[in-house]
């Protein structure tokens, strides 16, 4: 006796195909995601690739990072384009929360700046504990300076020493990259110039680099991050649930102890705020 195949067979089979493909589709469509607009530092660091997978898998969903300036990160929120933000200029975010852009501002995590040059230090400025006595010593020598020149939490911050230093950010000497500090220092590498970076951007990147801290730890250099939720009564369409479900995991014991054990060479990055850790510096 002799059996032949059900014809039925590979119609089923296809049937049975194209209704996963459809469910996954429809799946994949109807996915949560939560818009994040933040520093260069955060995502260059290689943080978020640490801190945002736990919160995918709690609430289901994707977080979009949006990787720019402070300046720009804040613009977004404003423009109702990112549902919470992730920055470090502390002005800019009390002005963002006071003109009604942002609610429930929460400290995060900090580090601080270091001021980085060429080994032959030719500004004559290394060991000085005085930020603004090193930016004057620069423009004084006319040595190559590059900055950021993007309003990011770096430039604010770098504005802030030339403020200081009563000097003039103008001749050939000062360039700007107009870039994320990854590119930045990349500029200053390969012109040997003296920059401003924020120290975990430099821990990640310092093995790369001829370049050497010329000044550090002048509390003026403190570099504080927060977490902005984005008003839902300026932008009605913004996640707000999600992103408060994000501000409560970033600082709660879970999210402060992934950002308290991130570490390159075995030095830490960044020092968890909402949550204390042991041994962190002092603000």
């Amino acid at each position: 006796m002799r059996f032949r195949a059900s014809k039925a067979v590979p119609t089923l089979i296809a049937v049975v195909f194209a209704l996963v493909t459809a469910w996954s589709s429809l799946a994949h469509s109807q996915e949560v995601r939560l818009r994040l607009a933040t520093t260069t530092s955060t995502e260059n660091t290689g943080l978020l690739k640490v801190l945002l997978p736990p919160f995918e898998q709690k609430h289901n969903c994707k977080v979009d990072v949006i990787s720019v300036g402070t300046g720009k990160a804040l613009k977004l929120g404003e423009r109702g384009d990112a549902d919470v933000v992730l920055v470090h200029a502390r002005k800019a975010e009390d002005k963002f929360v006071a003109d009604g852009f942002g609610v429930d501002r929460r400290d995060v995590m900090h580090n601080d700046f270091v001021i980085l040059g060429p080994e032959n230090d030719p500004a004559g400025a290394k060991g000085d504990k005085d930020p603004a006595d090193v930016f004057k010593k620069i423009a004084e020598k006319g040595s190559p300076f590059i900055s950021r020149g993007d309003e990011s939490g770096t430039h604010v911050k770098e504005k802030e020493m030339w403020e200081a230093a009563g000097v003039a950010q103008k001749g050939p000497w000062y360039m700007e990259s107009g870039q994320d500090m990854g590119a930045t220092l990349v500029m200053a590498n390969e012109k040997l110039a003296y920059t401003l970076c924020d120290r975990a951007t430099w821990l990640a990147f310092k093995d790369k680099s001829p370049l050497k801290i010329i000044s550090e730890g002048d509390p003026r250099l403190y570099n504080p991050y927060g977490v902005i939720a984005v008003n839902p009564q300026k932008n009605p369409h913004v996640k707000y649930d999600l992103a408060k479900a994000f501000i409560e995991y970033i600082t709660s014991e879970e999210g402060q102890k992934i950002i308290g054990d991130f570490k390159k060479n075995g030095e830490l990055l960044f020092f968890p705020d909402a949550i204390k850790t042991p041994g962190a510096p002092n603000k």
